[in-house]
């Protein structure tokens, strides 16, 4: 396959890439395909730094079969593109379904997630591999730092680089400055059509119902999704609340109020 790339591309790439020092010489990077437009634009954007980075640095790609029932996953369609670009391929089955089952009450995308990094962190240690790479773009980035604050109260979201001192592999997110519309162009570019989720909760999850949230209210403040963007970054916090006191914390506060010493425990 001709590797090319729209400069516009290339530059939000590079710009991820070298503003988190994302690749060294000597790394084996595992991207975890799902065969999703994401995933396989970032098959193709790593494809392009071996050609064009001055680096040596291997890549490969894992696909995660989550063994639903009834549900076809085309694994072989992923295998022949990753060929075309000289990447190896691999796909291993995880009964994330099963999993799943057995949690009931909790949220699918949650055992969905846990499983699939265990799996993918355990394969690339396996191998001698030190970084495993996912697609998550911009929209991804803005979606999670929302959804903490909704179902967390916490403002936190993904980091582009994330080291992990248990297993010794470092995550990286080369497509953090892409918005989800530009990899919908990107694939259409390429003449690959996405390989449908085997998942039964596509489309119904809280993740889909916060970027429909976004979507309706960006119509309304054309400034809002940049804003989000921008609250994701150090520095961003403005004044906020102190942090909630404990009892113990108050109790001196509470006896001067009351105009007696603080005797008691």
């Amino acid at each position: 396959m001709k590797i090319n790339m729209p400069q516009s591309y290339f530059s939000k790439l590079m710009r991820a890439i070298v503003e988190f020092d994302m690749i060294e010489n000597g790394d084996h990077i595992l991207i975890g395909v799902s065969g999703g437009k994401d995933s396989i634009f970032l098959v193709y954007a790593l494809a392009v730094m071996q050609e064009r980075l001055k680096k040596e640095f291997k890549v490969s790609a894992l696909t995660i079969n989550p063994m639903f029932k009834g549900k076809h996953f085309d694994t072989e369609r992923i295998r022949t593109y990753c060929q075309s670009l000289s990447i190896p391929y691999d796909t291993i089955d995880v009964d994330i379904a099963g999993a799943i089952e057995e949690q009931k009450g909790k949220s699918p995308c949650f055992t969905c997630a846990f499983f699939r990094r265990g799996a993918m962190n355990q394969y690339a240690k396996s191998h001698g591999m030190n970084k495993v790479a996912y697609a998550h773009h911009n929209d991804d980035a803005v979606e999670t730092f929302l959804m903490s604050l909704f179902y967390s109260g916490q403002l936190t979201t993904f980091t582009p680089v994330t080291y992990l001192n248990r297993t010794n592999i470092t995550v990286i997110r080369p497509l953090v400055y892409f918005r989800e519309q530009e990899l919908r162009d990107a694939v259409k570019l390429h003449d690959f059509t996405p390989v449908p989720s085997p998942c039964p909760h596509d489309g119904e999850t809280i993740r889909q119902t916060v970027k429909e949230l976004i979507a309706k209210l960006d119509d309304k403040i054309p400034t809002l999704y940049a804003h989000l963007a921008a609250g994701m970054r150090e520095g961003a916090l403005g004044e906020l609340w102190p942090k909630t006191q404990s009892r113990k914390e108050m109790r001196e506060t509470y006896y001067r109020y009351m105009g007696t010493a603080a005797t008691k425990k």
